[in-house]
């Protein structure tokens, strides 16, 4: 802990360019308010919120902010990193061990003009800097840069790490299973593949696949009272999903609208004739949005300041710049309510902090993390 209440030593002032509100909000069970806790971000893609309120932002253009007490600091010592389209800094994640080890996780784009891969590192915060920073893992192929790099994290309850990757805008690599992109992988804080991984023993797959036949997954929680794993994928032909990830299986993209359903059944041919993937292999969503929303951020809501969401799922979406909530009926999705009655720009990440409270990441070019607190 002594690396936690030290830290950090020397804040430079929040920017005062500009200054998010707090915002009401009604939905059907709280009045909740939403408090901004952290400001002027640029190009938000994910957060950890630490015990003591300290919380560190990823920038896609390379940044890490920490915010503490209303005070921001940039923090250096980050690895060679390539911004370009959707690749960059991506998604943070703290170990589960972090008062111990304080170690962050943290997904990038690693290469250079020419070719890109996602990469997972990971490093401690001191003072200002990020040090002892090792790159754990690299996806196998790289591709040009720009496109699908993905890229979310979340821990299991057993101390292993999903991380996803994107198709890198190359559909038939999502169901080659001999390719990292277009897949959640499965890893152990050292970056390899658990020995109890599904595919680990299986000729024609990859040691770290947990799932495959992936576009673009920018949400990733894990609800480990009810024993299930959630993703949020923006499959970009209107019909954008809610998927319960099943371990060691293909969940079937690339499809193709088939009227209007997008239901599967329409492979691209060169796809469906191969032997790794058949109709009847393919993992249907939980839910299927019925517009294009580009759904990022997921969060199971387990927190004692909500009682009346609990195992409720919370959904950011990146074009509808909405939050949705879930209710959840074992793997079955029996409700959804739209929370914003005002959009505030793209919702990025929704996640849940130490604390229990819920924090939402929304805009862009100006981001702001919310806190949503009820009424008392």
């Amino acid at each position: 802990m002594e690396r936690l209440m030290g830290f950090p030593l020397v804040l430079a002032a929040l920017a005062t360019t500009a200054h998010a509100e707090e915002m009401s909000l009604s939905t059907a069970h709280y009045e909740l308010n939403l408090v901004p806790v952290a400001e002027n971000l640029e190009s938000p893609w994910g957060m950890a919120v630490l015990p003591g309120e300290l919380f560190v932002i990823s920038e896609r253009t390379g940044q890490i902010q920490t915010f503490y007490n209303g005070e921001r600091q940039e923090i250096e010592g980050l690895p060679g990193i390539h911004v370009e389209g959707q690749g960059g800094l991506l998604d943070i994640a703290a170990s589960p061990d972090y008062p111990d080890t304080g170690w962050l996780y943290f997904t990038y784009s690693s290469g250079d003009e020419d070719s890109t891969a996602t990469a997972l590192a990971r490093g401690r915060l001191a003072g200002d800097r990020l040090v002892d920073v090792e790159e754990l893992f690299e996806q196998n192929r790289r591709s040009e840069p720009g496109s699908n790099a993905g890229s979310r994290l979340a821990w299991m309850g057993d101390d292993t790490l999903l991380m996803s990757v994107g198709d890198r805008n190359s559909p038939e690599r999502a169901q080659d299973t001999q390719d990292h992109a277009g897949s959640i992988l499965r890893l152990d804080p050292q970056g390899l593949a658990p020995e109890n991984n599904p595919l680990l023993e299986e000729a024609g797959y990859l040691p770290e696949l947990y799932s495959w036949g992936h576009r673009h997954v920018l949400g990733l929680a894990v609800d480990e009272t009810r024993n299930n794993v959630w993703a949020v994928e923006a499959r970009g032909n209107g019909h954008d999903e809610l998927i319960r990830l099943h371990r060691g299986e293909n969940h079937g993209w690339p499809e193709a609208s088939n009227g209007g359903q997008g239901n599967g059944s329409d492979i691209l041919e060169a796809v469906a004739s191969s032997e790794l993937f058949t109709e009847e292999e393919v993992i249907e969503p939980a839910y299927r949005f019925p517009e294009d929303v580009a759904p990022s951020g997921l969060a199971v809501v387990n927190g004692e300041h909500y009682p009346d969401w609990q195992g409720n799922l919370l959904v950011g979406g990146l074009e509808s710049e909405q939050l949705y909530r879930f209710e959840v009926n074992g793997s079955d999705i029996s409700d959804m309510e739209e929370l914003l009655d005002e959009t505030q720009g793209p919702v990025r990440e929704v996640r849940q902090g130490p604390d229990g409270y819920l924090y939402v990441l929304i805009g862009d070019e100006s981001g702001t993390l919310y806190r949503l607190e009820p009424e008392e």
